[in-house]
């Protein structure tokens, strides 16, 4: 990482954006099963809210439905965590899950379940003839 992206919001340098959501995962590694919820997804990625987020590197099977959509069965890797610090002080713990060997179908129909909701947001309208 260069000097410039280290001085770069987080939101700054991602290649895809985010929309915020509210499903649950079920979220297990070969020794830990979660059951957590997806705050944001994007078409790359993912962030589980958890207290107890896995330690990056940590590959993950994810099995989630979004409302109205067939249930999606993936496989990712922690990518970073924002652990729980003591007395409570991170309103947000959980880990960034970047998305492994997803297959053209799969990334499409999450692509689309993305669209769905940020239509339904009004975020992104499609143009008018």
């Amino acid at each position: 990482m260069s000097d410039r992206d280290s001085h770069t919001p987080m939101t700054s340098r991602r290649a895809e954006e985010r929309h915020e959501v509210r499903w649950a995962v079920d979220c297990a590694s070969e020794d830990t099963f979660l059951y957590a919820y997806i705050t944001n997804v994007s078409s790359l990625g993912l962030f589980v809210y958890t207290e107890r987020p896995l330690a990056v590197g940590t590959r993950v099977k994810l099995s989630f439905a979004p409302l109205g959509a067939r249930a999606f069965e993936l496989v990712g890797e922690v990518a970073w965590i924002n652990p729980q610090k003591p007395g409570g002080e991170n309103p947000n713990p959980g880990m960034g899950i970047r998305f492994l060997d997803l297959c053209l179908e799969d990334r499409e129909r999450l692509v689309e379940a993305i669209r769905t909701i940020a239509y339904v947001r009004g975020e992104d309208r499609p143009p008018i003839n």
